[in-house]
């Protein structure tokens, strides 16, 4: 895909240090966009760097911190043209166990981070004739997960913000779309059999097997296949796909 259309051009990726956020960043780096990845962690993101991926902490959980990071970035490197909310929480809990501070930690940062990082790029890119906000939202995005209701409302939720604003500039040259994985090969993948483990009393093995299995195909997506979809959002011919929802996700159905 020729992609020299993204040179010069300036990318924010969220939780962009490690997983799914680090692997778009890279890949539209190597297609020569200029990236600023955020994160609560200053060493991953430093980890990361590179002539084109430059690190800002930010937590996408604090106005103020979005507010001031994202004009940060915008004053260092022009106007966000690819907004990319991805920082994100994923855990599993039955409804009658969720406490209020659960349930607020995750619509902090699922939803609340998509809304502020996305209205803060807004700022600058509604100045320009292109952009492209990709959130990476999951397949909890488009179907209900057992055990999980709390996190499938925030991912629903995220999905709803972004076919809301894809109506909101039809035919402006901005595009919104959401990316739906499954059980994505990162960190957060050993954290979720540990608890599977700790709930139900199951081997490592089993537990294994649970999310493995949990994809149709019955293996891990890796973070570079999702990346390969962002950068299609991104492609010359992508302009007609606003307010989509799209799986990666094995086959689910």
């Amino acid at each position: 895909m020729n992609m020299t259309h993204l040179n010069g051009k300036h990318a924010i990726v969220t939780g962009g240090g490690t997983g799914i956020g680090l692997a778009i960043a890279r890949a539209l780096a190597d297609q020569g966009a200029q990236v600023t990845i955020t994160g609560r962690r200053a060493a991953p993101l430093e980890a990361a760097q590179s002539d084109r991926i430059h690190p800002l902490v930010m937590d996408v959980q604090d106005e103020t911190s979005v507010t001031e990071g994202i004009a940060g970035a915008v004053t260092a490197r022009g106007p966000i043209q690819i907004c990319v909310p991805n920082a994100g929480v994923a855990e599993g809990r039955a409804l009658h166990k969720t406490d209020m501070a659960f349930w607020r930690n995750m619509m902090a940062t699922n939803l609340d981070g998509a809304f502020l990082t996305i209205r803060e790029s807004l700022r600058s890119m509604r100045g320009t004739d292109w952009g492209r906000v990709i959130a990476v939202s999951s397949i909890a995005g488009v179907k209900g997960l057992k055990g999980a209701p709390c996190y499938t409302a925030s991912k629903h939720a995220m999905i709803g913000l972004i076919r809301g604003l894809a109506a909101d500039y039809l035919g402006s040259g901005l595009t919104f779309n959401a990316l739906c994985p499954a059980y994505v090969d990162t960190d957060i993948v050993p954290q979720n059999i540990d608890r599977i483990m700790e709930r139900t009393g199951m081997s490592r093995d089993a537990a294994i097997k649970i999310v493995v299995g949990a994809n149709p195909h019955g293996r891990l997506i890796t973070p570079e296949e999702v990346a390969e979809a962002a950068l299609f959002l991104c492609g010359p011919n992508s302009g007609s796909m606003n307010g989509q929802a799209i799986e990666i996700a094995g086959g689910e159905m």
